[in-house]
């Protein structure tokens, strides 16, 4: 089956024209990045060139994916848009609130009882607006995407920061907040600033353990968790053709974990069979009728530099496995050099788990190069020192791995196999003996690491890798083991080593499967009832925020001061916070409770300037709510890094925080707090982050005459009565402060609508 083919047909049928305007109207050779953004312009032809990184510009996306933890703050917020009918092809999928525990069957059927609301909630929703569901069990939303949805030269949101995964398939797809989606879904505009743009340029082939994910942490490590911000990352080469669609997916997947707005490859041999494989052939002929189109133009990758702002050149016959981590995902180690990096900083050896999935690793490819490694350690008389588990992507790739003997492959070496979903790549994992918080290291081809994100224990030293990387590690339950040089004792006391992986790129005997999971939307909603139920504590309808008073800000408590890495996993936990995703006042009980305030070095303890006791994140600012008083959060560098989950920016919101004011934003949280009507704020000066004190008392200045590239003022008053007064940037436009003034952009739908 094919979807949205008249919609594939109409953006390839515009596209030439739209990229003739574009290369006119920039005057020079166009990247790949370039060619779909300026094809998906609001305006249609482009009449300038954009600068990069400094234009807010207005994209009409093809389509909206949305996962189903992020999807019920979506569609509660699309309820009150007003719209009969979403205006762009949209789907849900059901994947992250299964949690990983015994075993694919009991997991789900579980999941299925205990989600019942939700997933029932979400059905309807779908139903009603016109958005395809996927139900529990079909798969994890971007392998599904990339089998089902994603096409060559598009572009599509997503709720969740991994949607950019469909860049493996030459996609522009970028993660996005539940508000972004619901403006799409409902026919608005989207507006993004003009990203910069990094080629990579591949050289070589991949060859014996090296794995396309090695390409994508060895990327990390050059650009950090936040080299990437505000840009595409585009690779070309001999070496990104030699690669399969589904390892470009991996790449791409990454490509969250450096900040980067999305990353993608040009159409080539390899999307052409991954499209004729997955049953597309009819967008696989659409795609070669204008294939010219798909890719860069090559003056661009024969003199990168002159294109892009920044290259980066890496020589696949040359590059080697690497283990990323702990703690951050961007922290690279070769695989050759991982025992005397771990000796030097106390990292645990003795590998607990070793976890095969999730949306960057859980391809067909995948499982097969990872089952080559189980099927040698059988044969050679091996078994696992680490306990084993496996998260297929989809169920028609599970379905196709288990009529392909993979499936018993991994079972025959004792490996659990647990539901198509994402399971303890975001915490849903029912971990034995987590709660005791020792510590220990674990592997896995996920594509986060952050602490505790994995089975809530602060303790665990989770490294990531390749699935086949992570089989042998796995084997030889040893995280210095390097099975290029090391040799494992057998059963018989004999000393085997195990050879390189290898595998089929896809399924020799082609893709099968009898129930993919797939529900059509109704063709008329307009009779389908959505009912919440108003004692849940799972969904909560939304009321809208309140519009700004008009006036500057005075007399905000700092609720906290947070010291290093604050992700969206700090800000608001996944894990069994998941299952409140859809409950606004129940989920901001986990506000910032993963945060380390600065004045005492601890996580959800924090100073009530009411009554002077340390008191959880949450209760004390629900304390400052009841008693009418505003806050302010104060953070580090990168602050909202991970995620794209808004109830991060929501929840502050919702419970009275005015403003954050960090070091440096992640996109996406910056945009999600700008929609919710929060004041998004930078320091003018950095070590000005020192002046906060733990009392202080804030006054924000220059509201009234808030405008774009005009920098706001905070007085400080200290404990002692002392004041200091700083300057703050920030970046909203005209319409983000109308946003602001409005109380939210949804506020502004609203109106629109019954306008």
């Amino acid at each position: 089956m094919v979807f949205d083919l008249e919609m594939i047909k109409a953006v390839y049928e515009r596209m030439p024209s739209r990229i003739a305007a574009a290369r006119k109207a920039v005057n020079k050779p166009l990247t790949l990045s370039e060619k779909i953004l300026y094809s998906h312009l609001t305006q249609g032809d482009a009449a300038e060139a954009y600068g990069r990184g400094k234009s807010y510009v207005d994209f009409n996306p093809d389509r909206v994916a949305m996962q189903d933890a992020t999807a019920q703050m979506a569609l509660l917020q699309f309820m009150q848009a007003g719209r009969p009918k979403v205006a762009v092809p949209s789907t849900v999928h059901c994947d992250h609130l299964i949690t990983a525990k015994v075993g694919a069957a009991q997991d789900l059927a579980t999941a299925n009882s205990e989600s019942k609301e939700v997933y029932d909630f979400l059905a309807s929703v779908s139903n009603k607006y016109g958005i395809g569901f996927w139900k529990p069990g079909a798969g994890i939303i971007h392998q599904v995407v990339l089998e089902n949805y994603a096409f060559p030269g598009g572009m599509m949101i997503g709720t969740d920061s991994h949607t950019v995964n469909a860049g493996g398939l030459g996609m522009v797809a970028i993660g996005v907040g539940g508000a972004d989606a619901c403006d799409v879904m409902a026919g608005l505009p989207w507006e993004l600033k003009f990203p910069k743009l990094i080629g990579v340029k591949l050289t070589g082939k991949l060859n014996g353990w090296t794995a396309p994910k090695d390409v994508i942490l060895k990327v990390a490590g050059i650009l950090t968790v936040k080299g990437g911000t505000g840009a595409i990352v585009e690779y070309f080469g001999d070496g990104a053709t030699s690669m399969s669609c589904t390892g470009k997916g991996t790449i791409c997947n990454m490509g969250a974990e450096i900040g980067a707005t999305t990353s993608t490859f040009g159409y080539d041999d390899s999307m052409e069979r991954y499209l004729r494989a997955t049953g597309r052939n009819e967008v696989a002929d659409l795609a070669n009728g204008i294939r010219e189109h798909l890719t860069g133009d090559p003056e661009v990758y024969a003199n990168p530099n002159a294109y892009f702002d920044q290259v980066i050149e890496i020589n696949l016959n040359e590059l080697t496995p690497h283990l990323n981590g702990p703690f951050t995902p961007d922290l690279a180690t070769p695989v050759a050099e991982m025992k005397e990096a771990a000796a030097k900083n106390g990292w645990p050896l003795k590998v607990e788990w070793g976890l095969i999935g999730s949306c960057t690793n859980s391809s067909y490819e995948d499982l097969s190069r990872a089952a080559s490694i189980a099927r040698q350690a059988i044969e050679k008389g091996l078994s696992t020192k680490a306990e084993f588990g496996i998260n297929p992507g989809s169920e028609q790739v599970r379905f196709t791995a288990d009529r392909d003997g993979l499936l018993k492959t991994f079972t025959d070496l004792n490996a659990s196999i647990f539901t198509n979903a994402c399971g303890p790549c975001i915490g849903m994992w029912d971990r034995v003996g987590a709660e005791k918080a020792e510590k220990n290291t674990i592997v896995h081809s996920f594509n986060r690491n952050f602490a505790k994100r994995a089975d809530g224990n602060p303790n665990t030293y989770a490294f990531v890798a390749s699935p086949e990387m992570v089989a042998a590690i796995a084997i030889a339950g040893d995280l210095s083991f390097n099975p290029i040089t090391d040799t494992l004792t057998n059963n018989k006391g004999e000393q085997v080593k195990l050879d390189a992986p290898f595998g089929d790129e896809l399924p020799t005997k082609g893709f099968d499967v009898e129930d993919a999971g797939y529900l059509a939307p109704a063709a008329d909603g307009s009779g389908v009832q959505v009912a919440v139920s108003p004692t849940s504590d799972r969904l909560q309808l939304l009321d809208p925020f309140a519009a700004w008073e008009g006036t500057d800000l005075k007399g905000l408590k700092l609720l906290i001061k947070a010291k290093g890495k604050c992700t969206t996993d700090h800000i608001s936990m996944a894990g069994p916070w998941l299952k409140y995703r859809g409950h606004l006042d129940n989920i901001s009980n986990n506000m910032l409770i993963g945060a380390v305030n600065y004045f005492n070095e601890k996580t959800d303890s924090v100073k009530n300037q009411l009554s002077g006791e340390y008191q959880s994140v949450p209760k004390v600012q629900r304390s400052y709510k009841a008693q009418g008083i505003g806050s302010i959060v104060v953070g580090d560098e990168n602050y909202g890094e991970g995620s794209s989950r808004e109830h991060a920016a929501m929840e502050p919101r919702h419970l009275g925080v005015r403003a954050v004011l960090v070091k440096s934003f992640a996109r996406i949280h910056e945009t999600n707090l700008k929609k919710q009507g929060m004041l998004a704020l930078t320091f003018a000066d950095k070590a000005d982050y020192d002046k906060f004190q733990e009392d202080d008392i804030i006054d924000i200045i220059g509201l009234t005459s808030f405008a774009p590239n005009k920098s706001l003022h905070l007085s400080l008053t200290h404990a002692d009565g002392s004041t200091d007064t700083i300057e703050v940037n920030h970046t909203y436009n005209e319409q983000q402060i109308e946003w602001f003034k409005a109380g939210g952009a949804l506020n502004i739908i609203r109106a629109q609508v019954g306008a």
